[in-house]
């Protein structure tokens, strides 16, 4: 889906129905010593392949869990977990006796993405 900006005529129509005049006022709760006083310095625009290695690299700086020991996250830890443990576990007939559609799988995926969202609202 492209990126479209939104029109002076749209921009003007969210401020009104917000109760503010302008952007300068939206933002007017944010003491000055902290709002920007100048334009962001920001890289020239990188290609897929450029910001993947880019990223890589800035990762790389990072030390993760296969490096040294983790203490961090509730019971997520260092550990081993055979491939043949995740084969039999997603076969159908040893979750569920229904067919996939049914609740107990879609709850499963519920739970995963609560968890996940969870934990990333915790992260950050």
């Amino acid at each position: 889906m492209p990126y479209i900006p939104h029109t002076n005529a749209d921009i003007q129509e969210m401020l009104k129905v917000i109760g503010v005049n302008n952007i300068d006022e939206l933002f007017g709760s944010i003491p000055k010593e902290l709002q920007l006083s100048e334009p962001l310095t920001l890289p020239l625009p990188l290609n897929e392949i450029e910001i993947t290695k880019l990223l890589s690299e800035l990762a790389r700086q990072n030390i993760n869990c296969n490096e040294t020991t983790s203490f961090l996250g509730g019971g997520c830890y260092n550990h081993f977990i055979p491939a043949v443990v995740d084969h039999l576990a997603n076969r159908s007939e040893f979750y569920t006796c229904y067919t996939p559609y049914q609740p107990e799988t879609s709850q499963g995926v519920l739970t995963v993405f609560f968890e996940y969202q969870t934990m990333l609202c915790e992260l950050t």
